[in-house]
């Protein structure tokens, strides 16, 4: 296998010991990022600054912190921090998280996403550059910097699925972390970011394409099949509207339909043959050859930078399976 990779959790994974042993295997077998979400429950930021002081090469992301939960002056705190601790390592993945988040659990009015997510990027960039944050308009406040040395280098991806999100991505980040957006879209996809950044004027790069992807690794391949569908069915099933809104509308209504209808009760966990396809466009997943082959495809399909999200409660064996599996060819 050749290419950058990255390895993620998926934020139901809390026990802190496992999300160590991958940070620090990630950091041992070369891997190219580790990469830690924010939802419920732990504070990322800390536990970066933890894997931070344990590893030594692989770069350390947020993968994603949603725009709503801290300031932009906090965000910038963050990654100042987390760029001097970790000796340079750290990028910022942003994102607009979804109405759920914001509204239910840090009770922040969900509105106009993208702006948010624009005035944020603006915000934490003149922050980490060591002027003055811009204020929104109306406020008479005398604007403050951060009171540490310029910081330069750190990169600042986006997620986003909305075209809009997309075009902004392109218009303002370093890189793009699409999560659960098709394979065979990836082309539409770096389509809008082309958009986006010639809004930007001038000859501004694309952002560098590091798609999440959830992935299962087993020996057995009925049982890799069964991890995978787990992963589809949850997400189409079990958190809101929103990806299966995208999904339908990137080409998959058929199928979304079918895994919905599938999935009568709770934590069934089925995909029926209809709706094959979508493990895929959507996952790694498979015995160890098949897994790599997968993520060969996607790297081949444009993603600089996979990001390999794995599913929650495994024992440590298959997070090493896991870990052996992915890693990059050096």
């Amino acid at each position: 296998m050749t290419g950058a990779v990255a390895l993620s959790l998926m934020p139901l994974e809390t026990r802190r010991e496992t999300i160590m042993r991958l940070a620090t295997g990630a950091d041992r077998l070369g891997y190219d990022g580790f990469f830690l979400p924010e939802t419920w429950a732990h504070d990322t930021t800390v536990l970066l600054a933890e894997a931070a002081v344990r590893t030594a090469r692989t770069r350390l992301g947020t993968g994603i912190l949603g725009v709503w939960g801290r300031s932009a002056a906090q965000l910038a705190m963050a990654a100042a921090t987390l760029h001097d601790v970790s000796g340079g390592r750290f990028t910022l993945g942003l994102g607009a998280s979804t109405a759920q988040l914001a509204e239910g659990f840090h009770d922040v009015t969900f509105a106009a996403p993208a702006d948010r997510m624009r005035r944020v990027v603006g915000q934490v960039r003149a922050l980490l550059a060591g002027e003055r944050i811009p204020l929104a308009a109306g406020n008479g406040a005398r604007p403050l910097k951060l009171n540490l040395p310029p910081v330069a280098g750190v990169p600042i991806y986006l997620a986003g699925l909305a075209p809009e999100s997309i075009r902004l991505a392109g218009e303002v980040a370093d890189g793009w972390m699409p999560f659960l957006f098709p394979r065979s879209r990836m082309a539409d996809g770096v389509a809008l970011l082309r958009e986006g950044a010639a809004r930007a004027g001038g000859a501004r790069p694309l952002p560098r394409i590091c798609p999440s992807l959830p992935a299962v690794v087993a020996r057995d391949a009925a049982e890799a099949r069964q991890g995978a569908a787990w992963f589809v069915a949850f997400y189409l099933t079990s958190m809101g509207p929103f990806y299966p809104r995208t999904i339908s509308r990137l080409g998959f209504e058929r199928e979304v339909k079918a895994v919905i209808a599938a999935n009568t009760t709770r934590g069934s966990a089925v995909v029926p043959p209809e709706a094959e396809v979508l493990l895929d466009e959507l996952l790694v997943w498979g015995t160890p050859d098949e897994a790599r082959a997968r993520l060969a495809r996607w790297q081949a399909a444009g993603a600089a930078l996979p990001i390999l999200l794995l599913p929650p409660n495994l024992a440590p064996a298959q997070v090493d399976l896991a870990l052996d599996t992915l890693r990059p060819a050096r």
